[in-house]
């Protein structure tokens, strides 16, 4: 159980706890859902299921989870998205059947091995037309 408490503060830990989970039984899994979630696992809740769940409070623990502000918008309901995607993010779309990928960087957007200085620049190239990268991509509901 200590090295449970380690891996919750510290992410270099948090991969062998990760790779435990996958050799404990449902017992197992049960005890230690009590032990991350403060409650009994649920009667009939699955093997698998357990693993994720467990997984997640590690993960978030470890390396953080909302902000703040995400939660705060999840409590109120609110329809405000950001449409900015965070570094490393990659915005998957499907376009006439081909599906484009674009990994933001810190300045700028990478697609097809080149370097774009807008999701727009990269929506008008995939399409034809002119769109709003954001509205193209999902990050950004149409004004509809």
């Amino acid at each position: 159980m200590a090295i449970i408490a380690i891996a919750l503060k510290e992410p270099k830990f948090m991969q062998a706890q990760l790779e435990e989970l996958k050799t404990l039984n449902r017992e197992q899994l049960a005890n230690r859902w009590q032990i991350c979630f403060g409650v009994p696992a649920p009667h009939l809740c699955r093997t698998p299921l357990m693993r994720q769940a467990i997984s997640w409070h590690l993960q978030t623990n470890a390396l953080g989870g909302l902000s703040l502000l995400e939660k705060r918008q999840i409590q109120s309901g609110s329809s405000n998205q950001n449409t900015t995607a965070s570094i490393g993010s990659r915005l998957i779309r499907v376009w006439q059947g081909k599906t484009h990928q674009v990994t933001v960087l810190e300045s700028g957007y990478q697609y097809e091995n080149q370097i774009w200085k807008s999701l727009s620049a990269i929506a008008k190239h995939i399409t034809g037309t002119p769109w709003s990268g954001p509205v193209f991509f999902g990050l950004k509901k149409t004004g509809k």
